[in-house]
């Protein structure tokens, strides 16, 4: 059965070139009314311009579909509230949230500016959630939503360089773990994305053999069905590129009680860390209240 859009209102973020735009042309070729925001600035940050989305809404218009620019950051509260503005005033409604701004100002944590770690906290970390925030209310009153985080192999994986990229990276993920609990009985469910993509952001850090392969179309799939009434999942992390796909999950190890009131010394602990760490049997958690019902378990 086809997936479509039709009626429905997606806002993608950073949709001017990359991934955004990838996800912006898709999701419209589909029938959604897509609003296609970002800022027009350079990797890192600097700059504005509106030639970047209003030449992706041009190229959606030129296919038969709809769709309306927004120039705005997502990294301050008002700015990310007038891109769900933008989309209430076109359209009336919004169902699918996309957070795919991004920039780059990597740096070894020694020599990073402090500047430099706030700035990309707030557009991949909080400004997924002020977005999120601003149509949250509207989704909530429409009893439906979608909403996709963007995070990347970086953050749950680490990579040299990137600690400020790394941890907000990281930080959508647990955003996405409590919205998917908040969001459930709304029918809103909430996803998340970690892409390999040739994009300008990626194609310095990434080997040049392999860029031609990294296509953005091949995440876009993913991330549309995600978006879509087709998807009845919520919490997930899904690794996407060149045509791979595959669920991520923070996992547990068995661990290792040691008795209801044990009186634990460091020594003990030092010499079971090889069992209380083994990952051969690993389980999975649903939510923090499940890891304390286990724990919980020889005291009820």
């Amino acid at each position: 059965m086809a997936i479509d859009f039709n009626n429905r209102v997606a806002i993608v973020t950073g949709a001017g070139a990359g991934l955004g735009r990838s996800h912006a042309l898709l999701l419209a070729s589909r029938g959604a009314k897509v609003v296609v925001n970002d800022l027009g600035g350079a990797v890192d940050g600097s700059g504005a311009s509106s030639k970047a989305a209003d030449a992706v809404v041009a190229e959606i218009k030129a296919a038969g579909g709809e769709a309306v620019a927004n120039y705005d950051s997502v990294s301050e509260p008002e700015a990310a509230a007038n891109i769900v503005k933008t989309a209430m005033d076109a359209w009336g409604r919004v169902d699918i949230v996309v957070n795919n701004a991004g920039i780059l100002r990597d740096k070894t944590f020694a020599k990073m500016d402090l500047a430099d770690f706030d700035t990309v906290v707030k557009v991949h970390f909080l400004g997924s959630a002020y977005v999120t925030k601003a149509a949250w209310p509207i989704m909530q009153q429409q009893n439906y939503g979608r909403v996709v985080m963007t995070s990347s192999n970086s953050g749950l994986y680490g990579n040299f360089g990137q600690s400020n990229y790394a941890g907000a990276k990281m930080g959508v993920v647990g955003l996405m773990n409590a919205l998917k609990q908040e969001g459930a009985k709304y029918g809103i469910l909430v996803n998340t994305i970690a892409p390999v993509a040739a994009t300008r952001m990626t194609e310095s850090l990434l080997p040049p053999k392999l860029l031609p392969h990294l296509k953005p179309e091949y995440v876009s799939q993913a991330v549309a069905y995600l978006c879509s009434e087709a998807c009845t999942t919520t919490g997930d992390i899904i690794s996407a590129g060149a045509g791979f796909y595959a669920k991520m999950q923070i996992m547990e190890s068995q661990g290792m009680f040691f008795g209801v009131d044990a009186k634990v010394t460091i020594e003990d602990f030092a010499a079971n860390y090889a069992k209380i760490t083994d990952m051969s049997n690993p389980q999975h958690f649903g939510s923090s209240m499940e890891e304390v019902a286990h724990i919980a378990k020889p005291f009820v």
